[in-house]
């Protein structure tokens, strides 16, 4: 019967992570493959060479972008899947729609790393940091509203991973709107998210999370 398939259909987990790290390990490494270094027949000097690496500028905080973009996005999956006890059909084509989004990541990368200056890259760039943290908020619901989050798992980690996707997006939609204003500045906002989310002090977010 379909509906007893589809009860039965997603139920580990683990399976869900092991692709998860699958489909990440391609995407960062196709990230560094885009990077195209200068042909010798272009270099004739140290010099020439130094200002070919320089132009190069652009791609290499593109794929530092979304280096840090991809493994925060990462981390907050594996953190959901540790916490979620048994998946569902459900769940699963959630989390498939988020490792959709990841696997665009390299695209919108080469795109921003090509047109640096314009807002529609930035843009583009943007939509698709929101559709992975649309889909990572949506699959976490998904699992409260279902019942799938381990028993054991106090309610503040539960409200805490919620408000860190929330949080997280909105300060990635104010970095993309400062587009309006320069580039570059837009770009700077959101590498100062993606450190805070990557690196910043314990401290700093011991109450907030």
């Amino acid at each position: 019967m379909p509906t007893l398939y589809n009860r039965i259909q997603g139920r580990n987990v683990d399976r869900l992570a092991a692709l998860s790290d699958g489909i990440f390990a391609v995407a960062m490494t196709l990230l560094v493959l885009d990077l195209r270094l200068p042909s010798a027949a272009q270099v004739h000097s140290e010099r020439e060479l130094l200002l070919a690496l320089g132009a190069l500028g652009p791609q290499w905080l593109a794929y530092g972008m979304s280096f840090l973009t991809l493994g925060i996005f990462w981390a907050g999956q594996q953190t959901q899947l540790n916490h979620i006890g048994e998946g569902t059909r459900d769940l699963t084509w959630i989390h498939l729609g988020f490792l959709f989004a990841v696997t665009v990541m390299p695209l919108s990368t080469r795109l921003l790393a090509a047109f640096i200056t314009y807002r529609a890259a930035i843009g583009i760039y943007w939509l698709n940091i929101f559709v992975l943290g649309a889909m990572l908020y949506w699959g976490w619901a998904h699992a409260t509203r279902a019942g799938l989050v381990k028993p054991d798992i106090p309610p503040e980690i539960v409200a805490s991973i919620c408000r860190r996707i929330l949080i997280a997006q909105a300060l990635y939609l104010a970095g993309a709107l400062l587009c309006l204003f320069s580039t570059w500045v837009s770009i700077g906002a959101i590498v100062c998210v993606q450190l805070n989310y990557a690196i910043a002090p314990r401290r700093w977010w011991k109450g907030r999370e």
